[in-house]
């Protein structure tokens, strides 16, 4: 009987067929072509141009809005996700939205998470798609609201016609208005749908073992900004699995999320809507509890001789801690009477000056106390580094 993790388990061919032909027929075919031709501008635009589409398909539509339904989005938004996520050869949005919430769900359990990294990067990177394991076997009971999507059950139906159709003859198409067919075919069609399925599947891997985890260290996700470039800003993957339902992956101004800003730019023209974003109380409240996690077992890791040191250390460390979480729980109960408020209609002059009076002291004292964490936490590591 197969087991979920079974190495013995049966080989998936239109999987390994499509990974390692594409794969195989990229390296032979593309460096082939030029050594006898050159390559026209157009054909490499062309490869760039699907490239980002195929990227931004997947990680907008496959990923933020039918996996996670972190926004809404107007039927000529959809349809285009739809065309260039299909062009990416991903399987369809239902199977791949499935799939990708059950990961979330047992996220790390080699029993049941579709591509667990705990299984190592070859098998969270491809190898789950060569064979049939049980670990991947689809239900899609997680699934109703894209079963009972129109514009989704379609594609799922004619997606391997749609798929095959898409890839050939739309290259095809532009490589005859430039005047390369070929070139276009190679680069705009082989070369980038091989460079699309390894940039995804770093997420599943790479992201799993290389970067920071600033917000959660119970799951293997990393933040990697350098991924990100890549990725369409998929690399902020530490705090994607810990607040999922986030349209946001990268949420600092300077985090390179070009996903997250189309989806809010069409917000702008009516294109989005209803964006989702976690509370800001919930997000800084993860990160801080995470310096003091790692604070705490630095402190636990010195040696007994300087144990009272340690012990002063720590009890300072965990009044600082106390104080910047109550102000952060003081600074939510704020936010909620303002929402309760605004929601009831007290819209009067006084009431609103008063709340933004409240909240701009309350910011300078949530900083102040964050100021003073972090440097302990900063004299925390260089203890640390000295012992």
């Amino acid at each position: 009987m197969t087991t979920r993790v079974d190495p013995n388990s049966p080989i998936h061919w239109p999987g390994t067929i499509t990974l390692f032909g594409t794969t195989i027929a990229a390296l032979i075919l593309v460096p082939t072509y030029a050594w006898y031709n050159d390559y026209s501008t157009a054909a490499w635009v062309s490869f760039v141009v699907l490239a980002i589409l195929n990227g931004i398909a997947i990680t907008a539509g496959y990923h933020r809005l039918w996996a996670h339904r972190t926004y809404e989005a107007h039927w000529s938004v959809r349809f285009v996700l739809m065309f260039f996520g299909t062009m990416a050869v991903q399987n369809s949005v239902l199977i791949w939205a499935s799939g990708h919430r059950t990961h979330h769900r047992h996220v790390d359990d080699v029993e049941h998470d579709p591509y667990s990294a705990k299984r190592g990067f070859w098998f969270s990177h491809m190898g789950w798609m060569l064979r049939k394991y049980e670990s991947g076997k689809e239900d899609l009971s997680n699934a109703p609201d894209l079963l009972k999507d129109p514009m989704v059950m379609f594609q799922h139906k004619h997606y391997t016609v749609l798929a095959l159709g898409i890839n050939f003859l739309f290259p095809a198409l532009i490589g005859f208005l430039v005047g390369d067919l070929w070139g276009v075919m190679l680069l705009g069609g082989l070369l980038r749908l091989v460079w699309c399925h390894q940039t995804t599947f770093f997420i599943n891997s790479l992201a799993h073992i290389w970067g920071r985890r600033p917000y959660t260290d119970e799951n293997t996700a990393r933040d990697n900004d350098i991924l990100a470039i890549f990725t369409y800003g998929e690399g902020y993957h530490n705090y994607h699995h810990l607040f999922q339902y986030d349209y946001r992956n990268g949420i600092k101004w300077f985090h390179i999320d070009p996903t997250k800003w189309l989806i809010a730019g069409l917000s702008y023209v009516g294109l989005t809507k209803n964006l989702k974003r976690c509370d800001t109380f919930a997000i800084e409240k993860a990160r801080i509890a995470m310096q003091f996690k790692r604070a705490e077992e630095k402190l636990n890791a010195h040696p007994t001789a300087m144990q009272a040191q340690m012990d002063a250390m720590k009890a300072r460390l965990a009044q600082e801690y106390e104080h910047y979480s109550k102000a952060l729980q003081e600074w939510a109960k704020l936010k909620e009477a303002w929402y309760q408020d605004t929601k009831n209609a007290l819209k009067n002059g006084d009431t609103l000056a008063a709340y933004k009076a409240k909240f701009k002291a309350m910011e300078v004292e949530m900083r102040l106390q964050r100021k003073r964490l972090q440097a302990l936490v900063s004299q925390v590591q260089k203890t640390g580094a000295m012992a």
